[in-house]
């Protein structure tokens, strides 16, 4: 394949070949930077993880320059993290049996840069490729500015495409804002309960971070368990580990549905339900 960024690759951990590799995709995450695919996507590794017949495709749309370092790394340059953030996403498609994990390279100003088309026809290129069934991306709530460019690129490049090569769902995920705050209706629950030592493994190798000073991966473990007890007030735990997504998928069956409304509608569905929630006590 034929990227548009130097130093773009794609990685085939079992080193099938290319296309063998990228057709035989059913689950897909989009994300912004190395590391974000492990936060978010927990529920499409675990589904595909030691299966023959479902294939998890990671796409990390930027180079993750920027990142926050000490320790250990505290003196390395942006381009030697660069390198060290590749790396380990490469250490993470290989522990969790990627089926494949591209690596775009773009810079977080070209992707937030709505103008900037070439993210959106690389995706589109790839998605129309991968022909997954399910692709997990950020959700439009997220705080981090690059996370909800993504979210837009990803649905957009969908959009391009014909409606049967489109996935039949899209979801959107918590990484820098949770999504506990949805309406119990409008939450989509993944049970990533299982092969909890995968799940901590596939993080666990994004040393720069963990390392550098953020501990992403006691977070997103607490998260997950923290969703799984304050699901239900009035039953007992059904799951061990919990994420949430907002389900994007209108966004990719009506395209003239506006992204920025559909978003709305959650919020004011919230707000109506702590209006009355608070009528009844008042």
């Amino acid at each position: 394949m034929k990227f548009v960024k130097s130093g773009a690759e794609l990685f085939i951990p079992d080193g099938k070949p290319i296309e063998e590799a990228i057709k035989r995709t059913t689950h897909m995450a989009i994300s912004a930077h190395q590391d974000d695919i492990e936060i978010m996507a927990g529920h499409g590794i675990l589904e595909c993880f030691g299966m023959n017949d479902k294939w998890f495709a990671g796409v990390v749309v930027t180079n993750g320059a920027g990142s926050p370092r000490d320790d250990l790394y505290a003196k390395y340059t942006d381009e030697e993290m660069q390198r060290v953030r590749k790396i380990e996403q490469k250490k993470a498609a290989y522990v969790g049996e990627y089926g494949a994990m591209a690596l775009l390279n773009y810079t977080s100003s070209e992707v937030k840069d709505g103008k900037n088309n070439a993210v959106v026809n690389e995706l589109k290129e790839l998605i129309d490729a991968a022909r997954p069934e399910v692709v997990y991306t950020h959700n439009p709530t997220d705080k981090h500015d690059t996370h909800v460019a993504v979210t837009i690129r990803v649905i957009n490049a969908i959009r391009a495409l014909p409606k049967e090569n489109r996935p039949r769902r899209v979801y959107g995920c918590e990484v820098w804002r949770a999504l506990d705050w949805l309406n119990k209706e409008d939450k989509v629950m993944f049970d990533v309960s299982a092969h909890p030592n995968i799940s901590a493994a596939v993080l666990a190798v994004h040393d720069s971070q963990i390392c550098g000073g953020k501990r992403y991966d006691l977070a997103t473990e607490g998260r997950r368990r923290a969703n799984a007890t304050y699901a239900e007030s009035h039953g007992t735990d059904n799951a061990q580990a919990v994420s949430y997504a907002m389900d994007l998928t209108p966004l990719i069956e009506d395209d003239s549905l506006d992204i920025g409304m559909y978003v709305k509608g959650y919020v004011d569905r919230f707000y109506n339900d702590i209006e009355n929630r608070l009528e009844k006590v008042l």
